[in-house]
């Protein structure tokens, strides 16, 4: 890759990059600190760039970048070493920016519920309706029990053990057993 193309991605991206370092940070400075450094790092490892990818992959070394610094012994010493009457009162926006998942995180879960999802529709039954009642639905015991025909406590007993067999699942990473 030329310079000058990289000159040109770095004026392409060179705003989301800021802009996630200063969400990250909330201080000017160092998001543009950041933002250079995320640069620097791209560029040298040009090798991994991928026309296709590109704005993800500057948005997560940028990501990376911020959380790295958040993490940071130097970032702990200032923050500590600040009394409390010259730091200026955090605005709720930074607080609500802080707390909003980033894309990967939102997709990983949607893939771990949909995942358990399906260990919970692959149970046999006669577990596989009450957990379907209980966990899909949020139907309690009770209204599972009434819906059914079944003693609350039977219900009560399948849900235990569909709980036991699906944490069995989850912890062997999904894999079928004899109950599934």
């Amino acid at each position: 890759m030329t310079d000058q193309k990289f000159r040109a991605l770095v004026e392409q991206y060179e705003k989301l990059v800021y802009t996630i370092c200063f969400q990250f940070t909330r201080d000017r400075q160092i998001a543009e600190d950041l933002t250079q450094e995320t640069f620097l790092s791209a560029y040298t490892h040009i090798d991994s760039y991928s026309d296709a990818t590109a704005k993800p992959w500057f948005a997560r070394i940028a990501t990376n970048k911020a959380k790295d610094y958040l993490k940071s012994a130097y970032h702990n010493r200032v923050e500590a070493s600040g009394s409390a009457s010259e730091l200026p009162e955090p605005l709720p926006v930074s607080t609500a920016l802080r707390t909003v998942p980033i894309p990967e995180e939102i997709y990983i879960e949607r893939e771990q519920v949909a995942a358990i999802e399906a260990l919970i529709r692959g149970l046999k039954e006669p577990y596989r309706q009450v957990s379907i009642q209980f966990f899909l639905e949020e139907k309690t015991v009770q209204e599972i029990a009434q819906e059914t025909g079944r003693p609350y406590k039977t219900v009560h007993t399948q849900l235990y053990r569909a709980k036991n067999l699906l944490q069995e699942q989850i912890l062997k990473g999904g894999k079928h057993s004899e109950f599934i």
